[in-house]
């Protein structure tokens, strides 16, 4: 009987792995493709947000509002240089694009 015990207890530790293990593998799959839709994401996010900061002359607060509704724009993080005319856009952890303004052409991405 003490046998039998021991073999149940050592299956119910690893069955508990189980859902670890599967979560991290989804998470493994699916990174990719959350990396490609977070720098479209954030080079969106930049180059909406520096036409709305520098060719519109809005705060940078007021700028969020237009990108509402979008997938993933609630994870964009934005950072302004107005020195530069430039405004950076990322995704923590996966992506992050600039966008500057160009004179004549309006906000061109950032390579």
């Amino acid at each position: 009987m003490k046998g039998d015990a021991k073999i149940s207890t050592r299956a119910m530790r690893r069955l508990a792995w189980l859902p670890a293990g599967l979560i991290a593998f989804y998470v493994a799959v699916s990174w990719p493709g959350w990396q490609r839709q977070a720098g479209q994401a954030a080079g969106l996010g930049a180059r909406m947000t520096c036409s709305c900061r520098y060719v519109e002359g809005r705060a940078l607060g007021s700028c969020h509002d237009d990108l509402a509704g979008i997938p993933w724009m609630t994870l964009v993080r934005y950072a302004d240089d107005p020195k530069a005319q430039r405004v950076t856009a990322s995704v923590p952890l996966m992506a992050t694009r600039s966008a500057r303004l160009k004179p004549g052409f309006g906000c061109l991405p950032e390579r």
